[in-house]
């Protein structure tokens, strides 16, 4: 009977016993939780830096290299428009009458492109006979001729002689003076001679040089073939890797022809800085900076980049694409007599007038082709 009234008379000397171990009870319940907290922190923590963490750097870096790709591309396109050059000019030119009743499409040396140097003239020539180019004069020059079909013959006061075919070409560099004859070949199917000729301006210290001729072969001409459906011939410069001959003008210019069967084939080339470059459209149609260009279309591009891209628009699609190094010097020019100052360019005509100066074997010559050639007699000259 003692010991019930010894607990109760303990409970009431100390009435918060219970609530004492219930705080006791909590406090190891709260002391085991936290050590698992801490052990569960501290695995957690573990995995992070054992598993998670190289996971972690090495998605980092495949996406770092993702973003990074991505930025390169981004910025490699960003760079090929800012260097693909812009259009300052293009128009489809008028045909004026020249020679002897023949008539050409001429782009530069027109009212709609003046100059364009080193470039003084284009003509887009489609002659049949009797019409061509009897016996005229050059000085301070050079003259490119293509031919793009039909055949042309070839004379001058020096004796020398020749006959172009299709996909020939003439370089001549006039220099201090030259008279010669140009005139499309009688066919046997009555057909007629087209091609370009493209005058150059000669760097001053070299506009009295003795003339010169240079021919190159159609099939001398190397050809770029990038893919399937594009085919460069380059002529003089370099594209896609292949690299012309030699140079064959004094002045230094890069020409290529372009060629396809297939809409929708690109194209690019690049030139120099210092180069002045336009496209003339042969056959067909392009599309250059987000516009189609159709046939016979004269193109002039900026120098504010170094390539020229686009895409051809139509099938069987051709377009001639020249670069020229650009001269820093006058040019005053009356016909086919180039120089810098109007005083020099009297001074030529005078000397053409009285057979001097270059101009000696101009006195009493004419071509012998002045009156026409048939093509039988052009192919035995040509061999």
């Amino acid at each position: 009977m003692s010991s019930p009234a010894t607990e109760n008379t303990s409970i009431r000397k100390n009435p918060n016993t219970r609530a004492n171990k219930r705080r006791a009870n909590q406090n190891v319940y709260n002391a085991k939780y936290t050590i698992f907290g801490v052990i569960g922190l501290l695995a957690c923590f573990v995995f992070q830096k054992i598993v998670l963490e190289p996971r972690r750097i090495k998605w980092g870096l495949e996406d770092f290299r993702q973003n990074n790709f991505n930025e390169e591309k981004q910025e490699d396109e960003m760079s090929r428009i800012i260097h693909q050059r812009s259009i300052i000019n293009h128009f489809i030119p008028n045909e004026t009458f020249e020679g002897d009743g023949a008539r050409v499409k001429r782009s530069i040396g027109s009212h709609e492109q003046r100059r364009f140097a080193p470039f003084l003239m284009l003509d887009d020539f489609d002659v049949t006979p009797p019409a061509g180019f009897p016996d005229h004069p050059h000085h301070g020059q050079e003259t490119i001729t293509y031919v793009l079909s039909g055949m042309i013959a070839h004379e001058d006061f020096t004796g020398l002689n020749g006959i172009l075919s299709p996909g020939d070409l003439q370089f001549m560099t006039a220099g201090r003076g030259i008279v010669h004859s140009e005139i499309p070949v009688t066919m046997e199917n009555g057909g007629s001679c087209r091609g370009l000729q493209l005058w150059v301006d000669l760097p001053q210290d070299l506009k009295t040089i003795e003339p010169r001729y240079r021919n190159l072969r159609a099939a001398d001409i190397p050809i770029a073939m990038p893919y399937e459906n594009l085919k460069v011939y380059v002529i003089s410069g370099k594209s896609y890797d292949v690299e012309s001959l030699n140079d064959l003008a004094y002045t230094p210019v890069h020409l290529y022809h372009f060629v396809t069967i297939k809409a929708g084939t690109p194209f690019i080339q690049e030139f120099p800085k210092d180069f002045n470059v336009f496209l003339y459209v042969i056959k067909g149609a392009v599309l250059i900076n987000e516009k189609i260009f159709k046939e016979n279309t004269a193109i002039f591009f900026d120098v504010d980049g170094e390539s020229i891209e686009g895409q051809f628009a139509t099938d069987d699609s051709e377009f001639v694409l020249v670069g020229g190094e650009i001269l820093n010097q006058p040019v005053v020019q009356q016909g086919p007599f180039v120089e810098t100052d109007k005083q020099k360019l009297m001074q030529v005509f005078d000397d053409f007038e009285s057979y001097r100066n270059g101009f000696e074997r101009a006195e009493n010559w004419e071509s012998n082709i002045r009156k026409g050639i048939k093509e039988a007699e052009a192919r035995e000259l040509r061999t």
